[in-house]
């Protein structure tokens, strides 16, 4: 098993990213986090000046998300999907589309998360439409990004733990 904190990335398949890390939380918290938009807006992308501007959850097969950052230059980064299945509180998968493009189609992301010993490993793996769109996002430094936004979740969940669903 893993360290707590450690970003583990590996590519399983020519069209996969494999992102995987243990939090010291329970699983219907790290599920949580990964699904309510009051615990999203506090870890997810919100780091350099980022802060999230819209973020809507409409958490059940075939509902929608819909995110939105924006940049202490006003700049904004939107992002959306249709959730296709909702394991609570182990297995999430979603769509994932940018509205400004910057990797060819769109993506599957599968989230999965294996509790043991009040610690969870989380695993998001994202399928995307080509080998290239896989090695655009590998090349973009994304994986630096989600293990900042990681960090930051690490913290929010250190700070939900116990508190009452």
């Amino acid at each position: 098993m893993m360290n707590t904190g450690t970003l583990e990335v590996t590519t399983p398949s020519d069209r996969e990213i494999a992102m995987t890390r243990v939090f010291n939380a329970p699983r219907r918290l790290v599920f949580d986090a990964s699904t309510k938009p009051e615990l999203l807006k506090r870890w997810l992308g919100v780091r350099g000046g980022w802060t999230f501007a819209v973020c809507e959850v409409d958490l059940k097969v075939g509902g929608t998300y819909r995110f939105v950052w924006r940049g202490a230059d006003a700049t904004e980064m939107g992002m959306g999907g249709v959730y296709r299945e909702v394991a609570k509180p182990d297995r999430l998968v979603s769509t994932e589309k940018f509205d400004d493009p910057w990797y060819e189609g769109e993506a599957l992301d599968t989230l999965v998360l294996i509790e043991q010993g009040g610690r969870t490993t989380a695993t998001l793996t994202i399928l995307c439409a080509t080998p290239e769109a896989r090695d655009a996002v590998l090349k973009s430094g994304m994986d630096g990004g989600v293990a900042q936004s990681y960090d930051v979740l690490d913290k929010v969940l250190a700070s939900i733990d116990g508190e009452d669903d």
